[in-house]
């Protein structure tokens, strides 16, 4: 027979302190993936809307194109530039906690998986902290 675990109540909100860096890892692992896969279709659905323009509308006999001013006019707002530097930060983090997730898997670094978490957010901290000046360049 096997032993059974006793893992609370769904009621037992506290039980997040408890948490050690692997579940931490695994929790932000997640909500990074969902957040790419939302931000990849919000992305397909203002491009998509871009290059729908009629082929014999004004804004073509004009010579503009009206891809390009879409998307000079979303980067020329403040707000999209502070989301672009958090989907940079998400993106990083993922993709650092992915390389730390395949070092574990091949059996590297088994001992110190909670510092190489640690590590993959001082990296992502320290890029996303330097990569702030480009993207609010020509904004401020």
């Amino acid at each position: 027979m096997s032993q059974s675990y006793d893992r609370g109540t769904v009621e037992s909100f506290g039980r997040w302190r408890e948490f050690s860096a692997g579940m931490w890892a695994w929790i932000f692992h997640k909500l990074t993936g969902w957040i790419l896969v939302g931000y990849l279709f919000t992305h397909i659905a203002v491009l998509s809307t871009a290059i729908g323009v009629d082929p014999g509308s004004a804004a073509v006999a004009d010579g503009t194109d009206f891809y390009t001013s879409t998307l000079q006019g979303l980067e020329e707002l403040l707000i999209v530039r502070f989301l672009e530097v958090g989907l940079l930060a998400v993106a990083v983090f993922h993709i650092m906690n992915g390389i730390r997730l395949l070092f574990v898997d091949l059996g590297i670094g088994l001992t110190s998986q909670d510092k190489s978490f640690y590590a993959s957010l001082v990296l992502t901290g320290a890029i996303t902290v330097a990569s702030i000046p480009t993207f609010l360049a020509g904004v401020l």
